[in-house]
């Protein structure tokens, strides 16, 4: 019995299924600090997701316009990634530079 070969990106697709993979892919896009490494990253999220149409469908945005976005000199605005990342089961969050650093507290005077 031969053994399948897969191509790094079909394996990269595979993994991109699963939200805890997608969510730590696309924070590491982020960290690049480049829009097209993110959109990217994007991209390659929504194939897993069933391809450019059917997240297109899904996020209700037009499909050629979902191309534009993502492409390398795209600029989607974020209410458009917020409606894509939500069509896959994701979400934008933000979190602080340095983890370590407690939330202040603002305390009334009684």
């Amino acid at each position: 019995m031969a053994n399948k070969i897969t191509t790094y990106q079909e394996d990269l697709i595979e993994a991109l299924k699963k939200p805890r993979e997608a969510a730590a892919y696309l924070n590491a896009a982020m960290e690049e600090d480049d829009r097209a490494v993110f959109l990217l990253a994007l991209r390659n999220v929504a194939e897993a997701h069933g391809g450019m149409a059917s997240v297109a469908e899904k996020a209700r945005l037009n499909r050629e316009n979902l191309y534009r976005m993502l492409s390398e000199r795209g600029n989607p605005e974020i209410k458009s990634v917020l409606r894509l990342l939500q069509s896959m089961g994701l979400k934008l969050s933000v979190e602080p530079k340095n983890k370590r650093a407690k939330s202040s507290k603002i305390r009334k005077a009684a």
